[in-house]
């Protein structure tokens, strides 16, 4: 597993257990399992104590959390690797179907919610995952509905998560189910976090053009590439690959699943995204030469495909951000020392 998968919400629930005070019972009683037990090697090398399974035999659970980041849920596994690990876990998969259905409350965090597919508890649910797996995820588990997009997900006592961070995002919310909104602020404020996170994990995803160069289009998707500030109406993309403009929609459709228009917008979105993080270009420049057009129609695109606006886009990931960023933390540095 990885460790901030476990060690992010882990740590939600202590604080709220602190900020709960010395003269009544913790909200919180908080236990890690696995199989067997004793030390458990994650993906950064530290191990973990954990209790075995059997230790909450004779314990009422009101809520599960599988943790996610095992090495057979990456986004290049197949479906297979995915079938022959859950039958390697057999006895974990089986303890978290027999407890699941009796809890109150059953999460995941990261690809642990393939653990809560392998046990057969999201049927027919919407679930969240790391944006890498959703895919996978989909394939593996037809009856589940997954959102890539998602922070988390709640569907009936289901709870899930995306990737790593987004296990806090969480438990902030099982905090402010539980304690009220009041109190998940207060824990979201000492972990210095967004109580409630805009936008989803699309901002942080990897850009969709290695996705579109690849299969009988590449050569066009080379071309629009360099071509987005220009007149990319369907005739035109049609003409450039040598096609009808009729045979044309119906052969890109079938190949790559999704019209030009979407096809133009994401790469357009990728190319805005990659501007805002590496130059100072103003908005009204980068919507131009990306072809939006207008600062405003690129924002609408911004809210819509990530959640959050150029602005704040900018703000979180650019280059310049985040020299400011370390240059300030190097000046703190030296005036400590």
């Amino acid at each position: 597993m990885r460790l901030l998968d476990l060690t992010g919400p882990l740590d939600a629930f202590a604080i709220a257990n602190e900020m709960h005070g010395a003269t009544q019972p913790a909200p919180y009683s908080l236990h890690v399992v696995s199989e067997h037990g004793g030390p458990v090697r994650t993906s950064s090398g530290l191990a973990i104590a954990a209790e075995p399974l059997t230790a909450l035999d004779h314990i009422s659970i009101d809520t599960v959390i599988a943790i996610g980041g095992a090495a057979a849920f990456r986004a290049n596994s197949s479906p297979a690797a995915v079938e022959n690990w859950l039958e390697n876990e057999r006895r974990l998969i089986d303890w978290i179907a027999r407890v699941g259905a009796r809890a109150r409350r059953l999460c995941s965090v990261c690809t642990g919610t393939f653990l809560l597919g392998g046990a057969g508890q999201l049927n027919g649910r919407t679930v969240a995952t790391h944006w890498a797996c959703a895919r996978l995820l989909a394939t593996c588990f037809a009856d589940i509905r997954v959102e890539p997009d998602r922070i988390f997900a709640r569907d009936g006592h289901v709870w899930s998560s995306g990737g790593v961070t987004a296990g806090i995002d969480l438990a902030l919310a099982l905090i402010e189910d539980d304690l009220g909104a009041e109190a998940a602020l207060q824990v979201a404020r000492v972990m210095v976090v967004f109580a409630k996170r805009p936008g989803g994990q699309s901002q942080y995803s990897v850009p969709l053009a290695a996705q579109l160069h690849r299969g009988d289009f590449n050569n066009l998707h080379g071309w629009l590439s360099k071509h987005l500030g220009e007149d990319l109406r369907i005739e035109n993309l049609a003409a450039q690959a040598g096609m009808s403009r009729r045979t044309f929609m119906r052969s890109y459709v079938a190949e790559t699943g999704r019209t030009p228009g979407k096809t133009i917008e994401s790469m357009r979105l990728n190319a805005a995204r990659m501007a805002l993080e590496a130059t100072n270009k103003s908005l009204k420049e980068i919507a131009r030469e990306t072809g939006f057009g207008t600062e405003d129609r690129m924002r609408r695109v911004f809210q819509r495909q990530l959640g959050v606006s150029p602005v704040d886009y900018r703000a979180r990931f650019s280059l310049s951000t985040r020299c400011e960023r370390v240059s300030t933390e190097i000046q703190i540095r030296v005036a400590a020392e």
